[in-house]
């Protein structure tokens, strides 16, 4: 049985990752700043996020706002 334990997934060993909304786009996406400069366009429609808004991402999904 596999299960999720410490800091990480242990069946993914994937992370949130923090990423700046830059802009919003339409069908819940937005490309946001993944550090560095870099733009990824990722999904906002779990979250309710605006430009500038701090999110976790995780595969490419925003999972949290952070406040």
């Amino acid at each position: 049985m596999t299960g999720c334990t410490g800091d990480h997934c242990v069946t993914c060993s994937d992370e949130a990752v923090p990423a700046v909304v830059v802009r919003l786009l339409d069908g819940g996406l937005a490309d946001a700043d993944v550090g560095g400069g870099r733009i990824e366009r990722v999904s906002v429609a779990l979250v309710d996020a605006a430009p500038g808004d701090t999110v976790l991402v995780h595969a490419k999904e925003a999972i949290g706002v952070v406040t």
